[in-house]
Parts: C-alpha cells; sequence; structure tokens
C-alpha cells in the first residue's frame, strides 16, 4: 500500500469515528441516523456533475451497496441503543477486516503477502478484543455483542460489493455518489412509513448533525472507495478500522465512557497491526 491511500485511509478511519460518536452521543439514535444519511446525500448531489457516471455494468452492484448499506444502518441504530460504543464499534468493525480478508482470499483468488495477512489478522483481533474484556468494566453485553458481530457482517458484504463496484464503475466518486443518493432516497421512504415525526426533526433538530456528521460521513467513505480501487479490499477494510483508536478515545473523554488497562493493550495491537502494513506492497 503506498503512503498516499495509507494516509487517506487513517484521514477516513478519524472521520469515520467522529461521526458515529455523534450518532452515539444523541439521544435519538434513529434521528441521528436519519441526519447523517440525509446529510451524506446532499453532499453527494451537487458533486454529480464534475465526477463521471458510473458504467451500466456497475448498476447492479450499486442496488446490492444501497440495501447492505440500509441494513447496516438498521443495525447500527439497534446496536447502539443496546450497547456502549466501546463495545458495539469494536465488534462491529473489528470482524469486518476478517471476514473481507477470508472471502477475497478464498472466493476471489486475491494472494495477500504473508504479511498483509498477519497485518489484517492483529488489526482485527486487536480491535475485538477491545469489546472483549469481560464483565468487571460493565461493557459485557451479548443482545450488543450480536447485533454488533451482525453488523460487522454486513460491513464486510458492502465493503467487497463497494470495492468491486467501484472498480466495474469505473469512477469511485460517480459509484458512491449514486448509492448515496439511492440508500438515503431508500432510507427516507422506510422511516416515512415506520417513523415519520423523525424526517420532520430533521431540519431543526438534526440540521447539526446532517451538515456536520453527514459530511463527515461522506467524506471518510467517499474517500475510502476511492483507497478500494487503488489496494486490495481487504487491506483497505482493515486499515480503515483503525478508526476504533479514534473511537476509544472520543468515548473515554468525550461521552465519559469506561476505559481499562486490556483496552490499552489491544490499542497497541491495533496500531502494531496498523504498522505492519506499510512492511507490505507499496505502490
Amino acid at each position: 500500500m503506498s503512503l498516499t491511500v495509507f494516509l487517506v485511509v487513517i484521514l477516513a478511519a478519524a472521520l469515520h469515528a467522529g461521526w458515529n460518536a455523534m450518532v452515539k452521543g444523541g439521544a435519538d439514535k434513529y434521528l441521528s441516523t436519519a441526519s447523517v444519511v440525509i446529510g451524506q446525500a446532499l453532499l453527494a448531489v451537487p458533486t454529480l456533475p464534475f465526477v463521471p457516471a458510473p458504467a451500466p455494468s456497475s448498476y447492479a452492484l450499486i442496488l446490492a451497496g444501497i440495501g447492505l448499506h440500509l441494513g447496516y444502518q438498521f443495525l447500527l441504530m439497534a446496536s447502539y441503543r443496546a450497547g456502549d460504543l466501546t463495545q458495539v464499534y469494536p465488534l462491529a468493525r473489528g470482524s469486518a477486516p476478517l471476514i473481507v480478508a477470508l472471502v477475497s482470499v478464498i472466493f476471489l483468488g486475491l494472494a495477500l503477502q504473508l504479511v498483509e495477512l498477519a497485518a489484517i489478522s492483529v488489526i482485527g483481533l486487536g480491535i475485538m478484543s477491545i469489546a472483549l474484556v469481560g464483565n468487571r468494566d460493565g461493557l459485557h453485553n451479548r443482545k450488543a455483542a450480536a447485533l454488533a458481530l451482525v453488523t460487522g457482517c454486513f460491513i464486510a458484504a458492502y465493503s467487497l460489493v463497494d470495492g468491486l463496484g467501484a472498480r466495474e464503475a469505473g469512477t469511485a466518486l460517480g459509484y458512491y455518489g449514486w448509492l448515496t443518493i439511492g440508500n438515503a432516497v431508500a432510507f427516507c421512504a422506510i422511516t416515512a412509513v415506520t417513523r415519520p415525526g423523525v424526517l420532520k426533526r430533521v431540519p431543526t433538530h438534526g440540521l447539526r448533525l446532517a451538515v456536520l456528521g453527514g459530511g463527515a460521513s461522506y467524506t471518510a467513505y467517499a474517500l475510502v472507495v476511492w483507497s478500494f480501487t487503488q489496494a486490495p479490499i481487504a487491506l483497505v477494510t482493515a486499515l480503515r478500522e483503525t478508526s476504533i483508536v479514534f473511537a476509544l478515545l472520543i468515548g473515554v473523554f468525550v461521552l465519559k465512557e469506561k476505559l481499562s488497562l486490556a483496552k490499552v493493550v489491544s490499542t497497541m495491537m491495533v496500531l502494531t497491526g496498523v504498522l505492519m502494513t506499510r512492511l507490505g506492497r507499496s505502490g
């Protein structure tokens, strides 16, 4: 992985942790998520005239991506209602790179270097271990853990679909722009039926989150989708999940969640894996 892609993914990780903390910190998780999703689309629309349209052969992948992102968003809301950021976030994000790597190697024929496989494994296990520190810190929650792991499966699925889709589309921003708009339309349609009062509150109570959280979320994943076209999807996915380091800091110092020595050790594992990614291929 080149230094440019490495730094772009690290920036995306920081932005991603920030908007997740905004959603977790909000009293109404549904309103928070709706605001972010709508905010993403509001940023995507004005970018489309300046980027190429995706190739027709990528349309099926765009539709699949929309469905997977929807599933992820609703599962994430359920997870955050059930557990703390420092439990839900690491389980969901830590399981995803391991799944992506497994699928990429077994089914997609990706040949990863030994150091890259080791880096992905260290990052994924380090992230997941943050949430598995036992009962004494009060964060062990089986329901939240189960929801977070299912969320991780959706993250892995949409990462693979979006990586392949952006390559097939011939334009990372064009692919992600149309996916974002389609996702927002579908999300709002479901919300209008199931929670109609939420959409009415977005322009007032959710405006700040739509602008800041939506902007951070759109920018973060646009950078990731571009990175998918420049480096192995499995490696980008693993590196992106170093957002857990940023999420841990936000959870402890902003949301006042608990910190333990075990989490510090787990964080060092993640950082070790990050350094290992720079030992693999370059360019």
